[in-house]
């Protein structure tokens, strides 16, 4: 199940924009701090975090497949050890109940209740 990357539309329109802008000047500054440098500094930022952020999800991703197969793994060896010590000691021993069995005079049988027609 691979958590789908983030792409951003703004980034996306701000990369046009600093294209168009650049065709007018490389060098436009039109005041208060509003030039081409910072404004490519801004778009690259954005870049760099989207970049982290889509490389942080893959991670999380092989970690998580990582984690099921620990969960399934561990989970097959708790029924081979209940499965072991139920061949040693038996089904209906105290030590199978122990180790988290349920005894065979334990289970509850399924009861079936006869349907009783009316005449």
């Amino acid at each position: 199940m691979a958590r789908s990357k983030r792409n951003s539309r703004t980034l996306g329109k701000a990369e046009l924009r600093l294209a168009s802008i650049k065709s007018i000047s490389p060098t436009l500054d039109v005041g208060e701090s509003l030039t081409v440098k910072d404004y490519t500094e801004k778009i690259e930022s954005l870049r760099q975090s989207l970049e982290a952020y889509n490389t942080t999800l893959s991670t999380i991703d092989v970690l998580l497949t990582q984690i099921i197969k620990n969960e399934q793994d561990l989970a097959d060896y708790s029924e081979k050890i209940l499965r072991g010590i139920a061949y040693k000691y038996g089904n209906n021993s105290h030590e199978y109940q122990m180790a988290g069995g349920i005894r065979k005079s334990d289970r509850k049988r399924a009861v079936r209740q006869s349907l009783v027609l009316p005449k």
